[in-house]
């Protein structure tokens, strides 16, 4: 059966990545990304992507960016046994404290993120290393037993994940009362289709709408986060948190706070455009 055989692939990828150092397989995976990038459905989407963004060579920043997503994969399949001294050694934080004052706040930090770098990295960090209760919403893969696979794989460095889905702004809404736990949202790409019309990088797009209202329905703050690869390390930037704020009808704020969202979102992706690796149009083709 097909799933046999996916999970056969991913166990499989998962013992290879412990036969190299984590660095060399980070190299290795952007190497091979970058070469079978021209042979992938999603390079076409991401480099209209990267037009929008105003990258000055689109095609070989999509190409970069695949080869980020390749390594991305390899930090994911790698990470469970990576000793947590070579997790810490390899991983930085700029504006942690914003992290810890909404907690001294009384506050669950929501961090919401581009699909850029290895947010994985920071994940792990988070739980292994800071021992912060991680939560992520995942889009549900199918078949099932390969959604299984990774929810195990990343709640062995101590993530908790909720699949996306009718239930999750409910159990999201529960978690927020918990003072220990971060949230993290990738916010940059509408799933479900019924996301927030904003205007992202001077055109309109369609973002989703849920990190805003589930900010607005707890009180917890969004911070717009973004993890760099630097080559030897990962390196996590987190912005000052965007406070909820009710001014109207709860449509209209979760309209404006997802707004700026998308503000606070542009320049972190701005700032490594060829390690952005979003595989479909954020933007209507005819726009790009």
């Amino acid at each position: 059966m097909g799933y046999r055989r996916d999970l056969a692939l991913l166990r499989g990828g998962s013992t290879a990545t412990r036969l190299l150092p984590i660095r060399l397989l980070g190299r290795l995976a952007h190497r091979v990304g970058r070469l079978i990038a021209p042979r992938l459905g999603g390079t076409a989407a991401l480099e209209r992507n990267l037009r929008v963004v105003g990258t000055n060579d689109p095609a070989k920043a999509a190409r970069r960016g695949i080869g980020g997503y390749a390594s991305y994969w390899v930090d994911t399949l790698r990470l469970p046994s990576l000793p947590d001294r070579v997790t810490d050694r390899r991983f930085s934080f700029i504006g942690y404290h914003h992290i810890l004052d909404v907690q001294r706040a009384g506050k669950t930090p929501i961090m919401v993120l581009p699909h850029l770098g290895s947010w994985e990295w920071a994940a792990a960090w988070l739980g292994r290393i800071g021992d912060q209760k991680v939560v992520a919403v995942v889009e549900r893969l199918e078949p099932e037993q390969v959604f299984e696979w990774f929810e195990q794989t990343r709640e062995s460095y101590g993530v908790e994940v909720v699949p996306l889905g009718t239930d999750a702004m409910r159990r999201l809404v529960a978690i927020a009362t918990d003072r220990s736990a971060i949230i993290c949202l990738v916010a940059d790409r509408d799933i479900a289709g019924n996301g927030q019309t904003v205007s992202f990088f001077g055109q309109e797009a369609s973002l989703p709408g849920g990190p805003a209202l589930l900010s607005l329905r707890t009180g917890s703050p969004l911070l717009p986060v973004a993890i760099y690869d630097t080559g030897s390390t990962r390196e996590c930037v987190v912005c000052p948190p965007l406070w909820p704020e009710r001014q109207g009808k709860l449509r209209d704020d979760v309209a404006r706070m997802t707004q700026d969202v998308a503000r606070a979102l542009e320049p972190l992706i701005a700032a490594a455009p060829d390690q952005w690796h979003v595989l479909s149009d954020i933007w209507p083709a005819e726009a790009s």
